[in-house]
């Protein structure tokens, strides 16, 4: 029976396949392809994990003391029938052997499909048994997680090349989690949580794959392998469509594929509106890799370098200062000339690091982290590894054109704090002798308290970029990650036009470059009403920046002046500017 859940629209396009279910579990669980050659051993590790347990379980047997209730020994027992169990065991190497999924993806996925077999059980008493499949499918993931195991960077995507196109189902996807997936094979992505502006939303967009966030039930009513069609322009997902549902969104999927290639055309032509004036559209990017897909895009630079997401995935383990280097020397590289502007680690909120459990442990009240230690106050909180990231980002300056970007600043003693770090590693290089070279300073606005204190950042700052998700989500106390209030994230809001002109004016008064690198930069909604506030930089995803373009290119700025100070003014912008 064909379904339809409803959702938040976050990655345009159309994506058909068959459905992939990332479990969720009390356990984290690594989800990445392995070779032909690793299967037998995935199958060993699934083996060894499976011992080990038994070994375990029997153990507990034997301590159990006689005076004990038998019921705890029963319960034991049919822990290990279940181990043993083949619609447990044999049917976790089959998602290795058949799928190539890690072994702890395959327990995932198999107690998935047994979990929803006891869930329709009329019986209350073998209902209530599904606790039990999934203690054991904990007992050898924690068991997975204590041996030696491939790790998921030494292994490449699978090549399924002649096989269905895969659509990946998850209650939520972690930010480090997408990057696992961003040269995978997954045409299109549903989470049951999350926001338009989510961090997993933006990485869902860099790769240009149709997605949708917030559908709440989409991962218990999906199961493995049905037939799936996303629509990311309406943010609906369908379950097993009809055929006649299932062609009309083919064509769709192809006339997509016809407009983007048009669209694609533009990609080197001079981004100059219609009376004359240049805009400048700059690409964002997540890792160095990306730099050359950025330069592919047309982009005349990279705006915003997301350098936290060199910093996940790593168990815990940072980065440091030459990996780093290595890291930023590759980017600059890619761009061949053109500037790169490197934003120091925004962690936190949504975007947390391994080695930061700690912290959140100590701090189990926080149930805010988008304002807690985030962004520059964990970068300030942590000196040592600040300054291995600005000396970095200072060496690769000599090797191109770097601009560094700092986020969430709020307070004048943080700037200063800031200046003052650069300085230190600017003369610990210089006493090392280390070639490096001088950055562009620039401050992110992202704060409302940093949009109403311009006067003093122009004072500090070369440039200003404004960050339009969390200076949105700050500004109407919004978390932009939680379903529940995503309604209320409003870039139309009256006060947030209002702040994002006011920066850019004043920016513009005191002779300083300023950018748009949020969401609404990469938004064909807002292109004429930022030009029409005078803004000339944008820096979007690559993937953007020729639909951003063709707006552009068809603007005549003259024409917008008299409708901004109407649409400013109103209490309704939106429809304001729509009617003007």
């Amino acid at each position: 029976m064909s379904i339809q859940v409803f959702g938040l629209p976050v990655s345009r396009g159309v994506a058909i396949g068959r459905a992939v279910l990332v479990a969720s579990s009390r356990v984290d669980v690594a989800h990445y392809y392995v070779e032909a050659q690793a299967v037998e051993h995935e199958v060993e590790r699934l083996r060894h994990a499976r011992d080990a347990v038994a070994q375990e379980l029997m153990l507990l047997k034997e301590e159990v003391p006689e005076d004990a209730h038998a019921e705890l020994v029963a319960l034991l027992d049919v822990h290990l029938m279940l181990l043993h169990d083949d619609s447990l065991a044999e049917a976790t190497k089959q998602w290795v052997r058949e799928r190539h999924y890690n072994a702890e993806w395959a327990i995932a996925a198999q107690l998935e499909v047994v979990a929803r077999q006891f869930d329709e059980m009329e019986d209350e008493y073998l209902r209530e048994r599904k606790a039990d499949v999934e203690q054991v499918a904990e007992r050898l993931l924690l068991a997975l997680g204590r041996a030696a195991a491939l790790q998921p960077e030494a292994l490449k995507p699978r090549d399924f090349a002649g096989e269905d196109p895969l659509v990946l189902v998850a209650n939520d996807i972690s930010p480090a989690d997408m990057l696992q997936f961003k040269r995978s094979v997954f045409t299109g992505f549903v989470t049951d949580v999350g926001g338009r502006t989510s961090h997993t939303a933006i990485v869902a967009r860099s790769m240009d794959i149709p997605a949708v966030v917030g559908a709440r039930e989409a991962s218990r009513l999906v199961r493995q392998d049905d037939w799936l069609v996303i629509d990311g322009d309406a943010g609906v997902l369908i379950v097993n469509p009809s055929p006649i549902v299932l062609e009309e969104y083919r064509f769709r999927q192809r006339q997509c594929e016809l407009e983007r290639a048009r669209l694609d055309r533009l990609r080197h032509t001079p981004c100059v509106t219609l009376d004359g004036q240049a805009v400048e559209l700059l690409a964002n990017i997540e890792l160095p890799a990306d730099a050359p897909t950025a330069l592919a895009s047309g982009a005349v630079g990279v705006g915003l370098f997301r350098t936290e997401f060199m910093f996940m995935n790593r168990e815990g383990r940072l980065p440091d200062e030459e990996e780093q280097f290595e890291g930023y020397r590759q980017a600059v590289a890619g761009l061949k000339g053109l500037p790169v502007t490197i934003r120091t680690v925004d962690i936190g909120a949504d975007k947390p690091l391994d080695r930061m459990n700690v912290h959140e442990l100590r701090h189990e009240h926080l149930l805010n982290p988008a304002l807690g230690l985030r962004a520059i106050r964990w970068s300030l909180s942590e000196p040592e590894m600040f300054a291995r990231q600005l000396r970095a980002v200072l060496r690769a300056a000599a090797l191109g054109k770097v601009r560094l970007l700092i986020p969430m600043l709020a307070h004048v003693e943080e700037i200063l704090r800031v200046k003052a770090a650069i300085a230190e590693a600017q003369e610990s290089l210089a006493r090392q002798g280390l070639a490096h070279g001088r950055v562009e300073l620039g401050a992110m606005i992202e704060v409302p308290a940093a949009a109403l204190m311009m006067p003093v950042f122009l004072r500090h700052f070369d440039f200003v970029s404004i960050g339009t998700n969390d200076l949105i989500q700050y500004t109407l106390a919004i978390d932009r990650a939680d379903e529940t209030v995503s309604h209320l994230y409003d870039a139309w809001h009256p006060v947030v036009l209002q702040l994002v002109h006011q920066v850019i004016t004043q920016a513009q008064q005191a002779g300083k470059p300023v950018c748009v690198c949020g969401e609404m930069a990469g938004d064909p909604d807002f292109t004429e009403l930022l030009l029409a506030m005078g803004l000339r930089s944008f820096s979007m995803h690559p993937s953007q920046i020729s639909l951003i373009k063709q707006r552009v290119l068809r603007t005549d700025t003259r024409t917008l002046r008299a409708r901004l100070a109407a649409t400013l003014a109103s209490d309704r912008p939106q429809d304001t500017w729509a009617g003007g």
